[in-house]
C-alpha cells in the first residue's frame, strides 16, 4: 500500500490489485465471512499471552458507562442479568452487525444493574455490542472467568497452587483486558475441586483480583459464585454460609489480603502474614448463589451477609432447573421471597423466553415475562445528557435515517440500540377502563430499525392518561430546546404531548416558553441568539413540519432556573368537548435531551413542575391552565412506583421533546482526521471466477482520529468505483454517497465491496467517507467528514 498524495484532505493510497494476501488473524474474523468478530480466550496460556492488538480495537466499547442514580455502590438490592444462550457468541459476535433474521434482543434495561455474559470458554469476554448497550443504559457488565471439569481443575493448580505471583499474574491479565475492552469487571466462576494450596489462594487471588480492578477501572466489579467450599470441594450451597464464606489455608509470605474484613474499594494490598483465616465473599464484591434454594436459606443468609445483604445476589434459574421456587413465567414467585429478606437478584438465561418458545411470539413474551417481574424490579434513573433516543432496538427489516429508507434487509447490531423506555401495559386503578401499553415496533421508523409504539384508551371519565417512559435525575441549564418525533396513526382528535416533571429545591423557575419552527428562525426567549448556530439552524429546518411518512417534528425553547428534571411521561388526552371513549394510537420516533458538556446530574427530593400542552399540527404553544407549582410527592425510584395515573396538574406538558442547550450548540462539531485504509484484500467477483473479472470484492480496512467524546457513532459510506483510463486520471464526478454501515470505534472493516476493476493501463478510484454523527443526533454537513479514497490499478 502505497500513500501517494492528499488533496483537500483527501488521503489518496494507490494499490495494485492481487489475489494472493496474508491471512487475516483467525481469532479475530469470521472464517466465513471474514468479518470482524467478538472473541474468548480457552486457556491460561491464551490469557497469559493476550497483548492488546491492532485488531482488538474493533473489541474495544465506544460507549463509556453512563451515570446513574442510584450508584451501584449504594445499599439498595440490585438486579443482575446473566445471560447464557447457547453457548454464547451467536449473532452478537459480528461486532459490525449481521443479516440475522430473528436474533434476541433485550431491551428492559432500567430493570437491570448488573450484565454478565456467561460462556463455558475460560476467558469469556463480552461481545462489545453488549458492552455499548448496556453502558448506554448506565449499566455495568462484567465477563465471566470460568473453570470445569478436569482440564478446570488443572487451570487452577496452574495459577493458584504456587506463589502469589502466578495468580498476581493472571488477575492482572484479566484486569488489563477489562480496562482496555472497556467493560466492568468479572464474575469469579470455580466449578472444579481445588487441592488444598489452590483453595488457600483463591481469597488472596480475589482479593488481589479486585483492589486492583477498582484501582484501573472506575466501579469495577467482581463477584464469586456459590461453587467451591473452604475444603476445595465442589459442593454448590445454594446459600452463603460458613462451608463457603470462609476459607483456611497455611501462613505463607506476601499476598494481598485482609482477613476478616471486606477492604473499601481502591485499598492497598496487605500482607498474608496478617491473618491466617480468609474469606471468600468478603475478598470480593459480591456473591452469586446457586439456584436450588429454599426461603430457609435465605432466612439463614441474613445473619451471615450482615450489612451487606445487597451483596448477596440470589441466582434464579428461569429455565427452573431443579428444586427451584419459581421459573419460566413463575419466576415471580422467586424475586418474591428474595426481595422480601432485602437481598439483590441474580436473573440467569431470561433468554429462556427466546430459546424455547416460538420465536414469532418473542417480543410478546418478552414483555410478558418481565412485566410480571416489574413490582419487584426497581428502576434507575438517567442523570448524564444528553439525552438521546430514536427508540432503535439495534435491528430491523429495513434501515432508516431520519424519515429516509436507507438499505432494505434484515440487519441486526447490538452497538446501535438506542436508550430503551420503560415497556408493559399499565392500568387506571378503580373501574375505570383506561389503559396504556407500550411495545417495540419494528414495522415503522424515524431512524435505524424501530420505534415506539403506544396504544391505549381514554376512558369517559378522565381527560388524558399518561404513561411514564424514563426516570431521569439531572440538573438543566438556563436555556433549553425540547424535540420530539411523532406520528398518530389513524383519524383520530387525540392529542399527545410529552410531560417533564420537575424538582426544585425551592427555587425551580420557568420564564419564557417558546416554539421554534421551519418558517422563523427567530428566537422568543429572554436572551435570544442573534444568530442561531449552524447546529441549530439545521435542527429549525424540520420543525413545525410534516415529514417523509407522515412523522411530525415540534421543537421548543424553555427557560429554566434552579431545575431538575426528573420523568419523562407521555400523555394523551381526549378534544375538548368529548366525553366518550377515546383510543389512540401513536408511534414515538425520537426524543432528544441535551445538556452543555461537562453538566451533572444532582439528586431531587420533591417532584414538581408547570402545565402546558398544545394541539398537532399547530405551531404556537398553548398554556392549559395557570403557571402553578405543587409537589406530587414519593420517592423518585421508590420500587412499584405507578407508570399511568391521570396526568399531574403540576408538570411541563409538550408535544415534543429534545433539550439542547445554548452552550452545546455553539461548541465546534466533531471533526474526523487521519482516515487510513490498509490491510486490502482483493478478490474477483463471485460470479466471475473464469476469465479477466470486470467487477472485484474489495475489503479493507479503515482507521480514523477524532475527539471521542463528541461522538455519538460514524457512519461508514462509499462513493466512485470508476475512473477516466488514465493513470492519476481526475477523480470521478460528484456522486451521492452509498452507505455501508455503522462504527462504534475508530476503525471499520469493509468486507467484499463490488467495485469496477481496473483495465490495462487504467486506474480506478473508490472513495471513503467517515460520517461523525455527534451525541445531540445532528448530522453534519459532508464538507466535516473524514475522507480517503483508493487509488487502484491491474497488475502490469
Amino acid at each position: 500500500m502505497l500513500r501517494v498524495k492528499d488533496v483537500e484532505e483527501e488521503t489518496v493510497f494507490r494499490e495494485v490489485v492481487s489475489f494472493s494476501s496474508d491471512p487475516l488473524p483467525a481469532r479475530y474474523y469470521d472464517k466465513d465471512t471474514t468479518k470482524p468478530i467478538s472473541f474468548y480466550l480457552s486457556s491460561l496460556e491464551e490469557l497469559l499471552a493476550w497483548t492488546p492488538h491492532m485488531e482488538d480495537g474493533f473489541n474495544v466499547a465506544l460507549e463509556p458507562l453512563a451515570c446513574r442514580q442510584p450508584l451501584l455502590s449504594s445499599q439498595r438490592p440490585r438486579t443482575l442479568l446473566c445471560h447464557d444462550m447457547m453457548g454464547g457468541y451467536l449473532d452478537d459476535r459480528f461486532i459490525q452487525g449481521s443479516a440475522a433474521q430473528t436474533p434476541y434482543a433485550f431491551y428492559h434495561w432500567q430493570y437491570i444493574d448488573v450484565f454478565a455474559y456467561f460462556s463455558h470458554h475460560a476467558v469469556t469476554i463480552p461481545p462489545v455490542g453488549w458492552t455499548n448497550a448496556a453502558h448506554r443504559q448506565g449499566v455495568c457488565v462484567l465477563g465471566t472467568f470460568i473453570t470445569e471439569w478436569n482440564e478446570g481443575a488443572r487451570l487452577c493448580e496452574a495459577f493458584l497452587a504456587g506463589d502469589e505471583r502466578s495468580y498476581q499474574a493472571v488477575a492482572n491479565q484479566l484486569v488489563q483486558i477489562a480496562q482496555f475492552f472497556r467493560f466492568d469487571g468479572w464474575l469469579i466462576n470455580i466449578e472444579n475441586p481445588l487441592s488444598l494450596a489452590a483453595v488457600g489462594n483463591m481469597p488472596p487471588f480475589l482479593r488481589y483480583l479486585t483492589t486492583q480492578l477498582h484501582r484501573q477501572v472506575p466501579g469495577g466489579l467482581v463477584l464469586w459464585y456459590d461453587s467451591v467450599v473452604q475444603s476445595g470441594q465442589l459442593k454448590w450451597q445454594n446459600e452463603l454460609n460458613q462451608h463457603n464464606r470462609r476459607a483456611c489455608r497455611r501462613a505463607a509470605r506476601g499476598g494481598a489480603s485482609r482477613g476478616g474484613r471486606h477492604v473499601p474499594r481502591g485499598a492497598g494490598a496487605v500482607s498474608l502474614k496478617e491473618t491466617a483465616l480468609m474469606v471468600f465473599f468478603d475478598s470480593c464484591d459480591g456473591f452469586f448463589t446457586n439456584y436450588n434454594w429454599q426461603e430457609e436459606h435465605l432466612e439463614r443468609m441474613l445473619g451471615q451477609a450482615g450489612e451487606r445483604r445487597a451483596d448477596v445476589y440470589v441466582g434464579v434459574d428461569v429455565f427452573a432447573r431443579g428444586n427451584v421456587v419459581g421459573g419460566r413465567f413463575d419466576t415471580d414467585k422467586s424475586l418474591e421471597l428474595i426481595r422480601k429478606h432485602g437481598f439483590s437478584v441474580a436473573l440467569f438465561a431470561p433468554g429462556w423466553v427466546y430459546e424455547c418458545l416460538e420465536k414469532d411470539d418473542f417480543f410478546q413474551n418478552q414483555d410478558k415475562f418481565w412485566g410480571r417481574l416489574e413490582r419487584y424490579l426497581p428502576t434507575h434513573s438517567i442523570c448524564s445528557l444528553p439525552f438521546v433516543t430514536s427508540f432503535c432496538l439495534g435491528m430491523g427489516a429495513r434501515r432508516v435515517c431520519y424519515g429516509q429508507e436507507e438499505t432494505v434487509g434484515p440487519w441486526y447490531h447490538l452497538s446501535a440500540q438506542e436508550m430503551q423506555p420503560l415497556f408493559g401495559e399499565h392500568r387506571l386503578g378503580g373501574e375505570s377502563r383506561g389503559w396504556v401499553r407500550t411495545h417495540c415496533c419494528l414495522q415503522d421508523a424515524w431512524h435505524g430499525g424501530s420505534s415506539l409504539l403506544i396504544r391505549g384508551v381514554i376512558p369517559s371519565e378522565a381527560g388524558d392518561v399518561a404513561v411514564r417512559l424514563f426516570s431521569l435525575q439531572v440538573p438543566v441549564p438556563p436555556k433549553i430546546f425540547l424535540s420530539m418525533v411523532y406520528k398518530l396513526e389513524g383519524p383520530t382528535d387525540v392529542t399527545v404531548a410529552l410531560e417533564l416533571t420537575t424538582g426544585d429545591a425551592g427555587s425551580c423557575h420557568i420564564s419564557g416558553i417558546s416554539v421554534l419552527n421551519a418558517e422563523t428562525s427567530s428566537r422568543h426567549s429572554l436572551r435570544p441568539l442573534r444568530v442561531p448556530p449552524t447546529k441549530l439552524a439545521r435542527w429549525v429546518g424540520r420543525c413545525g413540519r410534516q415529514l417523509s411518512g407522515g412523522w411530525v417534528q415540534h421543537c421548543y425553547e424553555v427557560s429554566l432556573r434552579g431545575c431538575f428534571l426528573l420523568d419523562l411521561f407521555v400523555c394523551f388526552t381526549r378534544p375538548p368537548g368529548s366525553r366518550e371513549e377515546e383510543s389512540f394510537t401513536c408511534r414515538l420516533g425520537e426524543i432528544q435531551v441535551t445538556l452543555p458538556g461537562g453538566a451533572r446530574a444532582g439528586l431531587a427530593v420533591y417532584p414538581a413542575g408547570v402545565g402546558v400542552e398544545a394541539a398537532p399540527g399547530r405551531s404556537l404553544l398553548g398554556f392549559s391552565g395557570e403557571l402553578r407549582w405543587g409537589s406530587q410527592g414519593g420517592e423518585v425510584c421508590a420500587w412499584g412506583c405507578p407508570l399511568l395515573a391521570p396526568r399531574p396538574p403540576a408538570m411541563l406538558s409538550l408535544f415534543s421533546c429534545q433539550v439542547v442547550d445554548a452552550a452545546s450548540l455553539l461548541a465546534p462539531l466533531p471533526r474526523v482526521q487521519a482516515v487510513t485504509v490498509s490491510h486490502v484484500r482483493w478478490q474477483p467477483a463471485a460470479s466471475e471466477r473464469e476469465g479477466p473479472p470486470t467487477l472485484l470484492q474489495l475489503s479493507c480496512t479503515l482507521h480514523w482520529s477524532v475527539l471521542l467524546p463528541q461522538v455519538r457513532c460514524f457512519r461508514i459510506h462509499c462513493c466512485g468505483g470508476t475512473g477516466n483510463g488514465s493513470l492519476g486520471g481526475e477523480p470521478p464526478r460528484p456522486e451521492r454517497p452509498t452507505f455501508l454501515g455503522l462504527a462504534f470505534a475508530t476503525q471499520y472493516r469493509i468486507v467484499d465491496l463490488l467495485v469496477d476493476a481496473a483495465g490495462p493501463g487504467q486506474d480506478r478510484r473508490i472513495g471513503f467517507l467517515v460520517e461523525p454523527v455527534p451525541k445531540e443526533g445532528f448530522r453534519v454537513p459532508q464538507a466535516e467528514w473524514g475522507q480517503a479514497a483508493l487509488q487502484y490499478s491491474a497488475p502490469q
